[in-house]
C-alpha cells in the first residue's frame, strides 16, 4: 500500500512538473515577441532575512542547507531560466568590499560556503556552457578562494553559450579606481617607450580595465529585498540600465519575479535606446 502511495505521489509530481515547465514555455515564447535583455545583473539581496525568517543559523546548522545554500540554488535557478530565454550575459552581486566589516564569523562562514560551491557550480557551468567570470579585488580573498575562482575562470573560458560574472570582493568605485590606475600605468609605460606621442587618456582604454569588461552594460539591474539604491554595484556601466527593484528576498525569487522584470524592460526599452543613441551621437 505505502508503495503504491509513493508511486502515485512520484507520479503526480511528474505532471505537475510537467505543466510548470509547459506553462513556463509558453510565458518564455510570449515574452520572446518583444525585446529580450542581452544583460540582466542581481543585486542579491534579502539573504540574512531570509535566514532570520527561516531561523537558519550563519553555516545552516539549523534545516541543513542555510541561507548560503538557498542563495546559491536561487542564482543557479536564474542561470537556467535566463539561458532559456536567451539572455547571454548575467551578473551577480555576491559579496561587497565593504561586507568585510560583517562580523569575522559571518564573514569566514561566507567565504566557507563559496569554496564549497566552486565543485558543484563547474560541475554545472560546464553542463550548461557557460562561461564564468569573477569580477573584483580578488587580491583582497584568500589564496585558496582566490585559486578556485581562477582556476574555474580558465576552465570556462571557451564556453560561449551564457557568460555568468560573479562580482567578489567588488565596489563600483573600487572598479573605477583599478581602471584609472592601470590606464595611467599603461600610458606611462607607452611615453616612456615611444609606443605614444599622445598624452590623453581615452575612455575606451578606461573602460577596458574595468573589472566587467567582459560584458556589455547591463539592460537591467534587478534588487531584491525591496531596497531601491545600487549600494555601489555598477555605477559605471548602468547609466542606461532598467532599474528593477522588488520585495521578495534573494532565495525565494522565482521565475514570475523575472517575467515581470523583463515586461517593465519592455515596456521602457524605446526611452533607454533613444538615450543611448543620443549619448553615441554627443
Amino acid at each position: 500500500m505505502e508503495k503504491e502511495v509513493m508511486s502515485s505521489l512520484k507520479m503526480a509530481g511528474n505532471i505537475l512538473c510537467s505543466a510548470s515547465s509547459f506553462i513556463r514555455k509558453c510565458i518564455f515564447g510570449v515574452l520572446r515577441v518583444g525585446p529580450i535583455p542581452n544583460h540582466i545583473a542581481f543585486i542579491m539581496d534579502g539573504n540574512r532575512r531570509y535566514a532570520k525568517k527561516q531561523k537558519l543559523s550563519h553555516d545552516g546548522a539549523a534545516g541543513g542547507g542555510g541561507r548560503y545554500d538557498a542563495g546559491f540554488w536561487a542564482l543557479m535557478v536564474m542561470l537556467l531560466y535566463c539561458q532559456e530565454l536567451g539572455v547571454k550575459y548575467i551578473t551577480a552581486y555576491a559579496f561587497s568590499i565593504d561586507n568585510f566589516k560583517r562580523k569575522p564569523e559571518e564573514v569566514e562562514s561566507l567565504m566557507t560556503s563559496m569554496l564549497e560551491k566552486f565543485h558543484l557550480l563547474d560541475i554545472l557551468v560546464k553542463l550548461l556552457a557557460v562561461r564564468v567570470h569573477y569580477a573584483g579585488n580578488l587580491e583582497l580573498l584568500s589564496n585558496e578562494l582566490r585559486a578556485s575562482a581562477m582556476e574555474l575562470t580558465e576552465a570556462t573560458a571557451a564556453y560561449s553559450k551564457s557568460v555568468l560574472t560573479i562580482c567578489i570582493a567588488y565596489t563600483s568605485r573600487d572598479e573605477i579606481l583599478h581602471a584609472v590606475r592601470e590606464s595611467c600605468e599603461q600610458k606611462r609605460i607607452d611615453l616612456e617607450f615611444g609606443n605614444d606621442d599622445d598624452d590623453e587618456i581615452k575612455l575606451m582604454k578606461v573602460e577596458k580595465n574595468m573589472y566587467m569588461a567582459v560584458a556589455p552594460d547591463p539592460d537591467i539591474i534587478i534588487r531584491t529585498g525591496g531596497e531601491n539604491r545600487l549600494s555601489n554595484f555598477l555605477l559605471w556601466q548602468s547609466c542606461w540600465s532598467h532599474l528593477h527593484s522588488m520585495w521578495v528576498l534573494w532565495p525565494e525569487i522565482g521565475v514570475w519575479n523575472l517575467v515581470f522584470a523583463i515586461l517593465n524592460f519592455q515596456r521602457n526599452k524605446t526611452y533607454c535606446l533613444d538615450m543611448k543613441k543620443k549619448e553615441k551621437e554627443l
